[in-house]
């Protein structure tokens, strides 16, 4: 070999080597590139949900700002206060009392002892018609001794009538009067 070759040889070596950290470097640059990249990128994300949540605080501050003045202007809702609420069971029973404030006796109590006598029961009204109903319906025919009661259902014309308390029973009947009385 030729002292020529030799350097030829070792010049090809030597670029071959610089062309390999060069490459190597680029590599790293290449790298440390990316890597500011995707950190960019996660401020990024960070940054667009934060405009997101000041975004979502602005406008619901401003919708309580609007439904503030709704309320000012059309509703006139307040907060409550400390003398709005009530103390007792007689407090609360004074706001039921009709301008009879401040009386003992305002509150009425539900009580009953067996020396009273009963008021009588308010008759019944048909919740359709709003007339009283008849003794019939309310009350079913007196049965005799030996028989279960008889409950009776009356049908004339295009209405039905059947009592209300009838009792139910295993052996009692009931009659149907289609057409008349």
């Amino acid at each position: 070999m030729t002292p020529q070759a030799r350097f030829r040889r070792i010049g090809w070596v030597a670029m071959l080597t610089v062309c390999t950290l060069l490459y190597g470097l680029l590599h790293l640059q290449v790298w440390s590139v990316s890597s500011e990249v995707k950190r960019a990128e996660r401020r990024i994300v960070a940054l667009e949900q934060s405009k997101l949540l000041l975004e979502t605080e602005f406008l619901t501050r401003s919708s309580q700002a609007q439904l503030a003045a709704w309320n000012r202007v059309d509703f006139g809702y307040s907060a409550p206060r400390a003398d709005q609420f009530i103390a007792s069971e007689r407090q609360l029973a004074a706001f039921g009392a009709d301008g009879e404030q401040g009386r003992e006796d305002a509150m009425r109590l539900a009580s009953f002892s067996a020396d009273q006598e009963v008021a009588p029961f308010p008759r019944l009204v048909s919740p359709i018609t709003g007339e009283p109903l008849d003794e019939d319906l309310v009350r079913p025919a007196a049965a005799r001794d030996d028989e279960a009661p008889t409950v009776l259902a009356a049908v004339t014309g295009a209405t039905a009538r059947a009592p209300l308390n009838a009792p139910a029973g295993n052996r009692g009947t009931v009659r149907v009067m289609l057409g008349g009385n």
